[in-house]
């Protein structure tokens, strides 16, 4: 028998787009470990990069790093990870769901391993490259487990909670990872990550996937495609990535970088343009639906970086600890998980807009509670507000994901394209928020630090005071008067270069609010566009016009 002859399936069983598994009828008991393999699998696949973004500062001294060279650990991740779908869609299709399930988890337990072996930052940053190439498939395979959890009419229900499982990963790394580094240091953490991997291997291999169809679809220029947009979005992860900690302007190899990334994508998509069988439909990719699609989820994923760039680095900038900031992230992780579970119990295809809107509206009024801090600012303040963020993180993945794949059933050959698509704008958008909030906080605390430090005279009694009450702590140390005066400068300098970072926090929690709100009415207006089309039609056909009556 062809193995790439399609099969017969039952009505029920018919896999809903090429690539993903059949969905046969399963007794519950074995649906209910389908959906705890498939929470297992997105978990790990997450934990990857979590783990690392929270324990940079503890990875930097164990590597001997500085700030620069360790934000190449993330972003190595990204600059292989956001590719991987322009591959791993067709590798589903042509070689099949089992082989890619093995093969894949396979891999990420060696990578994983590696891990263990890292001892300089040059090694570390191929193995993070490596584990971001396999770590794409672990996302999918999740997604694919928990569609077998639930019946036919739960599928959307499935995917929402599929697709945002994987988001559970940060406020998790941040919750336990102190306690792994505690027990061995850094290779604690990939001790842990290594064992998620080795359980998730060993459930696989006990629970396989039903099979899918097989097609023939990989050509040899697929992979010169892939070859050329992968280098040209790995050189504008790195931009994005460093950006602002090496400073636009300041690093020659910026600009090299950024220009070569235009122009490597412009002439991959310029080679699938003219391509009879593209790996990548330019002309959808180009079409008003897709844009619109990227833009929406690239705006969300900007105003969710509120809480790692704003408020943790706005914590942090106050001195506290993870140990400190615990309980945020557990009320983090309680938004995510109640955005994911309303999310999955009320999505509906008929109204898919809405949500998006609240979820907007949610992390918006977050953002607006959050930028009148000050340095008397705890965790406990912003219990609320990071909750309604963490809740609309999740809460609007479902319905874009679901606006974009009702494209691609009308249309399967757009499935490589939608995939390309969204992992990049949901990688991007990430990237892009981080780099756009920690460039504005940083101009914005020079504004501040130059303004206040204007304001600051010896020849004013309250600034005098100042500095001689700062000197004056450190009496039984320092004798002579001129150099407690020194040191009662610096501690005055320190608290205006605090108080300017904790302005321009305040002004990042408002660009924040303002790029949601801006969001909302976008989508509020197209919104109300579409609707005034479709009264106008259905005004103007007559056989609706005849119904009505």
């Amino acid at each position: 028998m062809d193995k790439y002859a399609p099969r017969d399936w039952l009505p029920h069983e018919k896999p809903a787009i090429p690539g993903s598994p059949s969905t046969p009828l399963h007794p519950t008991p074995k649906r209910l470990a389908y959906g705890i393999v498939g929470l297992l699998v997105a978990i790990t696949g997450g934990l990857g990069n979590a783990l690392v973004i929270a324990n940079l500062q503890f990875l930097q001294g164990a590597l001997g790093a500085t700030a620069a060279e360790m934000a190449w650990l993330p972003a190595a991740y990204v600059m292989t990870n956001v590719s991987m779908n322009l591959l791993l869609v067709k590798f589903r299709q042509e070689f099949g769901l089992r082989a890619f399930t093995e093969i894949f988890l396979v891999l990420y337990v060696v990578v994983t391993c590696a891990h263990l072996f890292v001892n300089d930052l040059n090694s570390a940053v191929a193995v993070r490259a490596a584990h971001g190439m396999v770590g794409a498939a672990l996302s999918s395979l999740g997604l694919y487990y928990m569609i077998q959890a639930f019946p036919a009419k739960w599928r959307l229900k499935a995917m929402v909670l599929g697709l945002g499982a994987s988001q559970l990963a940060l406020p998790l790394a941040r919750i336990f990872s102190e306690d792994l580094l505690q027990i061995a240091e850094w290779r604690g953490l990939y001790l842990f990550e290594l064992g998620l991997a080795l359980a998730a291997l060993g459930c696989v291999l006990l629970l396989k996937l039903p099979p899918g169809d097989r097609f023939k679809t990989f050509e040899p220029l697929d992979f010169l495609t892939f070859a050329i947009l992968a280098s040209g979005v790995a050189l504008l992860c790195a931009v994005l990535s460093l950006g602002r900690i090496e400073w636009w302007l300041e690093a020659s190899w910026i600009g090299v970088a950024l220009a070569g990334s235009i122009a490597l994508i412009m002439a991959g998509l310029a080679i699938e343009h003219n391509r009879r069988n593209p790996l990548l439909m330019t002309r959808w990719l180009g079409s008003g639906i897709a844009i619109r699609l990227a833009l929406c989820v690239i705006l969300i994923r900007m105003v969710t970086s509120e809480q790692s760039t704003g408020a943790v680095g706005f914590l942090q900038a106050l001195n506290m600890s993870s140990e400190q900031m615990r309980s945020l992230y557990l009320v983090m992780l309680a938004g995510a998980l109640a955005g994911l579970v309303v999310s999955a119990l009320t999505i509906n295809p008929q109204h898919l807009i809405l949500p998006l809107f609240i979820s907007l509206a949610l992390m918006a009024t977050g953002s607006f509670m959050d930028n009148t801090s000050s340095n008397l600012t705890r965790p406990a303040q912003m219990y609320l507000s990071q909750f309604l963020l963490a809740f609309g993180g999740t809460f609007f993945l479902g319905p874009t994901m679901v606006l974009g794949i009702g494209h691609v059933r009308a249309n399967p050959r757009n499935l490589v394209s939608f995939s390309v698509l969204f992992g990049i704008c949901n990688n991007l958008g990430g990237l892009v928020g981080a780099a756009l909030l920690g460039t504005y906080q940083t101009v914005r605390e020079k504004f501040h630090s130059s303004h206040i430090v204007e304001q600051l005279t010896l020849l004013d009694p309250l600034v005098l005071g100042r500095v001689q009450s700062g000197g004056a702590a450190y009496s039984r140390i320092i004798a002579d008067p001129a150099l407690r005066n020194d040191v009662g400068i610096r501690v005055l300098g320190n608290a205006a270069t605090r108080e300017a970072n904790i302005l321009a926090y305040n002004d990042v929690f408002t660009l924040i609010g303002c790029i949601a709100v801006l969001t909302m009415v976008w989508i509020a207006i197209r919104g109300s566009w579409l609707w005034y089309n479709a009264r106008t039609t259905a005004s103007t056909d007559p056989d609706r016009g005849a119904q009505a009556q």
